[in-house]
């Protein structure tokens, strides 16, 4: 699924977010940076030591749930990797809508200042963070299309889904938010 904005593509797709070919990918990461499972397990299996490596010398305090974090992509078919911490899912009431906006906004505004043309994200904090997929979508969904609104860039947001259940979640999103 695609669609236009300003001069930016926003695409969905279900695939892996390690063979994406793009200038940028987001690696759903925690506040020590310091790997574990699911997409951050797979980032840094698939790029190699190197990536974990340079976030310990580059950003040895971790980085604050909201943000981001910019790195080499090591053997990774990208350029950067940009590690974004979202929250935990506690109920929705510890600022959790706010923290996951912040760091997609995070990821963008560093992927334009490194000059990317082109990002992908996953479902940051849907997986072992327990983030209702239904709400992350909502919240990742309007945040980035309120960032390509105001600013025209990335050229490619693209979202790389893990099956079936988060592809359906941001399509219905993205349906409602701009129709196809």
């Amino acid at each position: 699924m695609r669609r236009k904005i300003q001069s930016a593509i926003l695409e969905l797709t279900q695939g892996n977010l390690v063979l994406q070919e793009v200038d940028a990918i987001v690696n759903a990461a925690n506040s020590a940076l310091a790997g574990g499972g699911g997409v951050d397990g797979a980032i840094h299996q698939a790029g190699g030591p190197e990536i974990m490596a340079e976030t310990q010398t580059r950003y040895p305090d971790g980085c604050p749930t909201g943000g981001a974090v910019i790195t080499s992509a090591g053997q990774l078919p990208a350029s950067h990797v940009i590690h974004a911490v979202g929250p935990i899912w506690q109920g929705g009431r510890q600022q959790e809508p706010d923290q996951l906006q912040a760091a997609y906004r995070s990821s963008l505004e560093l992927a334009v200042q490194h000059a990317c043309r082109s990002i992908a994200f996953p479902a940051i904090s849907t997986g072992v963070y327990g983030y209702p997929l239904d709400r992350a979508a909502t919240g990742a969904l309007e945040e980035v299309i309120r960032f390509l609104k105001q600013h025209g860039q990335p050229e490619l947001v693209r979202f790389v889904l893990f099956g079936p259940a988060a592809y359906g979640a941001f399509s219905r999103v993205l349906e409602e938010l701009i129709p196809g």
